[in-house]
């Protein structure tokens, strides 16, 4: 059992940053991969960046080159450090975990474990 809290939301001006946070529970975290998720209002969820526990790293187009995922296993956690928003970058975001789902197939596949979520504006 893997239990995902989420941390670092906010509000934030177009071309800001923020970091989020991820902290996670239970023992064999650092062998699972995990990966963030988005969902703004009225529409879907999708796939934001996923990492492996080898290292292995995905993202979406839409956030490459702006946003970086990286984890300290000593810590049990993982972090998005998003750089230069846009506003289609609001929404709230998920950190999702699975023993099994390579970073590949993150965006086509439901992860195990799932977070509350943490919400991001950003104002234009």
């Amino acid at each position: 059992q893997v239990q995902l809290v989420e941390s670092g939301g906010g509000l934030v001006q177009t071309g800001g940053s923020l970091r989020l946070s991820c902290a996670a529970s239970g023992r064999t975290f650092s062998s699972y991969t995990i990966g963030w998720f988005r969902q703004a209002p009225g529409k879907q969820r999708e796939f934001v960046a996923a990492l492996t526990s080898g290292g292995t790293i995905n993202y979406a187009d839409s956030v490459k080159g702006r946003f970086t995922i990286s984890r300290d296993n000593t810590k049990s956690t993982v972090y998005l450090q998003m750089n230069s928003l846009k506003p289609e970058d609001m929404a709230v975001y998920y950190c999702a975990a699975d023993p099994w789902i390579s970073a590949q197939n993150m965006g086509n596949m439901r992860p195990r474990y799932w977070g509350q979520g943490t919400q991001v504006t950003v104002s234009s």
